[in-house]
């Protein structure tokens, strides 16, 4: 059964960082386009944080993170990586590990997706 396994979740201060990573199991997801989403408390929606695509590993990135969250792969580990700068109260969510093989036009469509992981919390305090 192929899973995703994210970690490297937990509690940091504001302006502080965390590395997120994302570890596919039963599958080599090297030809995937893989993202990342996050699910803020309250809310019912999973919004798109960033993508890192299978052929070129181009990066797409939400607005809210550009500049301060940085997509990568290490293909050799088959893991992917989400490294977040400069974290703010609102970056607070549990954030999932997904991947597709849909165009670089779809990356931001949560519902492109076909593997997800079990999502890991963050927690940004003030």
């Amino acid at each position: 059964q192929v899973q995703l396994v994210e970690s490297g979740g937990g509690l940091v201060q504001a302006g502080g960082s965390l590395r997120l990573s994302c570890a596919p199991s039963g599958r080599t997801f090297s030809s995937y386009t893989m993202g990342w989403f996050r699910q803020a408390p309250g809310t019912k929606e999973r919004e798109f944080v960033a993508a890192i695509t299978s052929n070129d590993d181009n990066t797409h990135y939400a607005d809210s993170v550009k500049g301060r969250f940085t997509i990568s792969r290490d293909s050799a580990k088959n893991t992917v990586y989400l490294q977040m700068n400069s974290l703010k109260p609102e970056d607070t969510a549990v954030y999932y590990c997904a991947a597709t093989q849909v165009p670089a036009s779809a990356v931001r469509n949560r519902y492109r997706y076909n593997y997800w992981g079990q999502g890991t919390q963050v927690t940004v305090s003030s």
